[in-house]
């Protein structure tokens, strides 16, 4: 897959309408490799919990689509280990305000092993009330929107809420796929610009494995103050 400008260099019955909820490893040429469960040791990790139990029907599935806060890009660093620059070690905390205070917490979190994605996510998981179960996924660095979606499918079925944390421009071309239409204009925002921080929130009937083009409602897109 040819490197692009934000992600890293390579070393049938329709769906019920839904309505708004209130409340990058380079590609591997064999086999994806499985996540793996790890810990960022520059911030804040967020602790290892059990996985949900989903039984029956209990709502629509929602997705949670996070891109890296803004990283600093030190001379000699290699691209997966640079870290988060100071507007992303601001804005990063206010997303998981953002779900802490409404947005809605996931049962599961994915996220890419660099280092930037998981100062991210080890800093907005410090503002929630309790763990979640958190994977270090090496599909997720590096991946185009058909790697991120092949990703999805290999959710269990018991996971109602799935949060991933990566990189542009496979999470933006991601929610550009899923989404067949938005509330509001968040569609169109996405459009313009998902920015650094940036988090789209998608929701449909079905299991993951349903899940493909157009299939799902962009409910909400909140974007932190200064992100770019």
């Amino acid at each position: 897959m040819p490197p692009s400008t934000e992600a890293p260099d390579p070393t049938g019955t329709p769906a019920p309408a839904l309505t708004p909820d209130p409340a990058g490893a380079p590609a591997s040429s064999g086999t994806a490799e499985r996540p793996e469960v790890s810990s960022p040791a520059e911030v804040p990790s967020p602790a290892e919990a059990p996985g949900p139990t989903r039984s029956g029907d209990s709502g629509p599935r929602r997705l949670f689509v996070l891109r890296h806060a803004k990283s600093a890009r030190p001379e000699g660093v290699p691209d997966r280990d640079r870290p988060l620059g100071p507007r992303g070690l601001r804005d990063a905390p206010a997303a998981g305000r953002f779900l802490a205070e409404g947005g809605g917490l996931p049962d599961l979190v994915l996220c890419s092993p660099a280092r930037r994605a998981r100062e991210t996510w080890g800093l907005a998981a410090a503002e929630l009330e309790r763990p979640v179960a958190t994977r270090h996924d090496p599909r997720l660095y590096g991946a185009d929107e058909q790697d991120l979606l092949e990703v999805l499918h290999d959710v269990p079925d018991e996971v109602g809420t799935l949060l991933i944390v990566g990189h542009n421009p496979g999470l933006e071309d991601l929610v550009m796929l899923l989404a067949g239409d938005s509330v509001d204009d968040a569609l169109d925002r996405v459009r313009t610009k998902f920015p650094t921080c940036a988090l789209a929130v998608l929701a449909w009937h079905g299991t993951w494995t349903d899940l493909g083009p157009d299939e799902a409602l962009l409910t909400e897109l909140w974007t932190a103050r200064g992100s770019s």
